[in-house]
């Protein structure tokens, strides 16, 4: 009985030793949750401008310098971002030109964690794929790509951007 006591009080003065860390750093806890929300959302608008081809949009979730790296394809600044996207753009339109079916394109990004490592800066870290809807019932949808994602994200005058989005980590 004496074991099961001592553990007892063990366990509450731990717990409320934690209470009381977690009392005095309630506005850091706070903090931390509305920047994960802010963070999501930004990997959403990421996503949703890739999506649409809204070159400007896309670039707008990247930090003046932000890069993009796939592979030996490595894209640096909120110009060559935006090209990127126009380039995608442009394929599609010589597609659907020729009389090709586009299908629409959806970026999925799940299973993310995100790991804090200063007040502003955070490693996003996710699987990723690329899947095409139908195009028709002779074109189903299909997954075109899988992979894993390491982003770091900064806090640039108050507000969450890309700084780096490596899609193709070693």
């Amino acid at each position: 009985m004496r074991r099961v006591n001592g553990f007892v009080v063990g366990v509450a003065a731990c717990c409320a030793a934690g209470a009381s860390w977690a009392a005095d750093d309630g506005a850091s806890a706070l903090k931390q949750i509305q920047d994960r929300a802010a963070i999501d959302t930004l990997m959403w608008r990421y996503v949703r401008a890739l999506d649409t081809l809204d070159a400007a949009g896309y670039a707008a979730v990247f930090t003046e310098d932000g890069t993009f790296a796939s592979g030996n394809a490595h894209e640096h600044g909120r110009a060559e971002l935006s090209k990127m996207i126009d380039g995608l753009k442009k394929g599609r339109a010589d597609r659907e030109a020729k009389g090709e079916k586009s299908a629409p394109m959806y970026h999925v990004i799940t299973n993310h964690t995100i790991d804090f490592v200063g007040p502003n800066e955070a490693r996003y870290n996710s699987y990723w794929m690329t899947v095409f809807g139908a195009a028709g019932p002779e074109v189903p949808a299909r997954v075109a790509a899988v992979g894993r994602g390491i982003d770091t994200v900064v806090r640039v005058n108050g507000e969450w951007l890309i700084k780096a989005r490596d899609v193709a980590p070693k």
